[in-house]
């Protein structure tokens, strides 16, 4: 029946404008008709990623709930971890509307939202009251009229650092203007050295783009290493615009859903040839299917967003679902025996 009522709901946001749409999502949530079954587990789901403990690898990405307003709901959605942000030390309201695009044709979305949300002191009051459960993290930003964006990481990580459990540095986000030039060597590695002496025991993970060359990769994974990055995201949004049927293709924005599945995993395998670091596959993920490739490809765990657009919220517990049926079928005991098994597809 609450899928039923859920596909409904699905259908009709996506009347809406998108950005409406999702302020009512993460209202809906709150509310009796949200499918809520709790974390999907198995002993063949359950993993651990940077020593943290996951019931299952199908993680929520950052930027579905930027200000940490829905992690209680969310913690009983299916997921086996959340992220939440991406936040800055000071609030922020990002670009001008409109800057959310569906592109229902090819089941994606763009975005240029530039990192709006409620500021570190917030959302940090809202993750010091979550329940304990699936692991939870906090993905850092930086103000874009900062002096010192390098700086913002660090600043954020330290306010938070009591009420997470692991943080991402994000310089992959195309809609912040040169915020992706922190991603060179020595910009990269400064950034890291500057979070890395506030972290404490948290676990920091890198996020990266996925419109990188062979040689950005193999720079960024030797920093990530020699900054002991406890995992690499791969990938955030890209600007690559192939092959798009939507109206909306030509928007600026980074491109996010199925049109960046095959590049993003792509890069994936790329880098687990070149780094022991454990990764995270996200981009494009809306079957277990998909998010077994991943696996597959080198990924550790994988995370979900736009692919909730299309499938609706109940979309994650169905991958955790259907990703135990696949490694069942394979004859693996865990997620882990199947990381990395089919690399060499994507090369």
């Amino acid at each position: 029946m609450k899928q039923a009522l859920e596909r409904i709901g699905t259908r009709g946001l996506r009347k809406l404008d998108p950005e409406v749409a999702h302020g009512l999502a993460l209202k809906a949530l709150h509310t009796p008709l949200a499918s809520l079954p709790g974390p999907v587990t198995s002993p063949r789901l359950r993993t651990t990623l940077a020593g943290m403990d996951l019931p299952n690898p199908v993680g929520l990405a950052a930027g579905f709930d930027k200000n940490a307003t829905a992690i209680a709901p969310l913690s009983r959605a299916g997921f086996g971890w959340i992220e939440v942000g991406a936040a800055t030390p000071l609030p922020q309201p990002g670009n001008p509307k409109p800057r959310l695009f569906r592109l229902t044709e090819d089941a994606a979305a763009i975005n240029r939202f530039g990192f709006n949300n409620d500021g570190m002191e917030a959302i940090a009051a809202r993750l010091a009251k979550r329940p304990k459960g699936v692991p939870v993290g906090l993905n850092l930003g930086a103000n874009k009229d900062s002096a010192n964006r390098a700086e913002d990481f660090a600043r954020v990580l330290q306010h938070c650092a009591p009420h997470i459990d692991f943080a991402t540095v994000n310089v992959s986000s195309p809609n912040t203007e040169k915020l992706r030039d922190l991603q060179g060597p020595m910009a990269l590695a400064a950034l890291l050295d500057g979070v890395m002496q506030v972290r404490g025991n948290i676990p920091v993970f890198l996020k990266i783009a996925p419109d990188l060359t062979d040689q950005d990769l193999a720079d960024i994974a030797k920093v990530a290493e020699d900054a002991r990055v406890a995992a690499i995201i791969a990938t955030n949004t890209t600007l690559d615009r192939d092959g798009l049927r939507s109206p909306q293709a030509q928007e600026k924005g980074g491109l996010s859903g199925q049109p960046l599945f095959d590049k993003s995993t792509r890069v994936l395998a790329k880098l687990h040839k070149l780094t022991n670091i454990p990764l995270i596959g996200v981009g494009g993920i809306a079957s277990a299917e998909q998010a077994y490739a991943k696996i597959k490809a080198g990924a550790s765990a994988v995370q979900l967003y736009t692919g909730l657009v299309y499938g609706g919220l109940s979309l994650a517990a169905r991958i955790a679902e259907g990703l135990d049926a696949q490694l069942e079928k394979d004859g693996h005991q865990s997620v882990t025996d199947a990381i990395g098994s089919e690399t060499e597809t994507w090369l």
